[in-house]
């Protein structure tokens, strides 16, 4: 099998790999006080522009989510999981609500950032499927989180990751508590109008488009890869099956009725050929069966990754929109009404209640002033948002990559069975009165479409 390129292991969201290996005894984050809360690391130069790439991206963490086994509760089971860190060298145990606090605390302080989805919560009677899917979802929810620029310096990430204290939740709860969000934190945030380009709204408007594209061509993508890796995990069963069919042909004991004497010994002899054919065929349901679950470990989980991180762009948008641009135009329209009232009972008089009127005007335009600074700032976001998602789309190589690479070697292997199967097929026509003989290969020339 060919080798993958050198990024494509890091690409995985968390490779299935023994999570004690990357686990040594963890610390809790309250230990070490000398993180400050996110500052964009920008580069030289325009501040708007992002200078990572996939591998830097990829390298920043690879956060495993295992499951431990289920507790008892007073009437419900809890799931817990094992949250293991390579960058902050900790592993930790982490209950579905966590997550939930944690997703909350990052909408907090990083309402103008791409905070992927969480999961949906657990259902009463969710089976063993719906909490393996839940795992992997939290498992490429982390990693996004884990390797985001702003995210991955942020207090709160460390702590989600490396406390081992109890009540992590009010933890991540006080840490976001009287810090604001990164309007607030972020030195540039009053100056983001000038770093932006003229044409901000037709870019976005564009760019948002590209993306809804992206996402549907890549949504189509995985639904055919899950397919294809189900019809692997299927034809496991049923080559399976098939084997053991085989084997209770050859071991059936029931008597040789007197007129088939004559073959006696043809029956027997192919009994017992079938009856050794089986382990074949359960190798070839094995090989099946790895190769099912290469493709739904290396292509579909990738393609999940990439389509959760699309899909927290478009929440984005759509918090944008609805948000701070809706307050934005909303508290404008307030303004201007006002603003007429105003001019009204200027007209009429000069009481005190003029001067009430031009203080709460006063207010009411730092309002503006605020609402319309933070909807550049959500712009400025916006666009680095962007660029992180076309950062993230050289990941399209490596799921490629490990798609074919998986087919090379899956049906590479299970040649190899079947070749190995094709002379003891001759034993099945061996006999003293068997006129059979085993069927040929079929020239090269008959082989090929006239």
């Amino acid at each position: 099998m060919d080798p993958l390129p050198p990024a494509a292991a890091e690409a995985e969201a968390g490779a299935e790999a023994d999570p004690a290996a990357a686990a040594p005894p963890s610390t809790q984050a309250g230990e070490q006080r000398d993180t400050e809360p996110t500052r964009m690391q920008m580069p030289p130069g325009n501040p708007l522009l992002l200078s990572h790439t996939l591998q830097e991206l990829l390298a920043r963490d690879t956060v495993q989510v295992e499951l431990i086994p289920e507790k008892k509760g007073l009437f419900l089971k809890h799931v817990e999981y094992e949250v293991s860190s390579q960058r902050f060298r900790s592993s930790v145990y982490r209950r579905y609500n966590d997550f939930v606090v944690f997703h909350e605390t990052l909408l907090h302080k990083f309402p103008y950032r791409m905070v992927p989805a969480l999961p949906p919560k657990r259902m009463l009677g969710a089976d063993r499927e719906f909490i393996e899917a839940r795992r992997r979802a939290l498992r490429r929810f982390i990693n996004l989180v884990a390797r985001h620029p702003p995210f991955s310096e942020d207090v709160v990430l460390k702590l989600f990751l490396s406390f081992s204290g109890p009540d992590v939740q009010n933890k991540l709860k006080e840490s976001a508590q009287w810090v604001g969000d990164e309007f607030l934190n972020c030195k540039l945030a009053t100056r983001a109008k000038d770093f932006l380009p003229a044409d901000i709204q037709a870019q976005f408007a564009a760019s948002r488009e590209l993306i809804r594209n992206i996402y549907n061509s890549f949504y189509k993508l995985r639904d055919r890869a899950e397919r294809i890796a189900s019809r692997a995990t299927d034809s496991a069963a049923d080559l399976l099956v098939f084997g053991k069919e085989l084997s209770a042909l050859g071991s059936d004991t029931t008597p040789l009725p007197s007129w088939a004497a004559l073959n006696s010994s043809t029956w027997g002899s192919l009994k017992q050929a079938l009856k050794g054919l089986s382990v074949e065929f359960a190798l070839l349901a094995d090989k099946a069966a790895q190769q099912g679950k290469q493709e739904e470990n290396d292509v579909v989980e990738k393609l999940n990754l990439f389509l959760d991180l699309l899909q927290s762009y478009k929440d984005l948008c759509e918090r944008h929109e609805k948000g701070v641009l809706h307050k934005h135009q909303r508290a404008l329209h307030k303004y201007s009404l006002m603003k007429k009232q105003m001019m009204s009972a200027a007209v009429q008089s000069r009481e005190p209640e003029a001067v009430e009127q031009l203080e709460s005007r006063i207010v009411e335009e730092n309002a503006i002033q605020t609402m319309e600074l933070r909807n550049y700032f959500s712009l400025y976001c916006l666009h680095q948002e962007t660029q992180l998602v076309h950062v993230y789309l050289p990941l399209t190589s490596h799921i490629l990559g490990a798609f074919v690479n998986s087919q090379i070697q899956g049906h590479k292997e299970m040649s190899q069975v079947w070749n190995d199967l094709k002379p003891k097929l001759s034993s099945l026509f061996a006999g003293p009165h068997s006129t059979l003989t085993p069927p040929r290969s079929p020239p090269e020339d008959s082989a090929r479409p006239h």
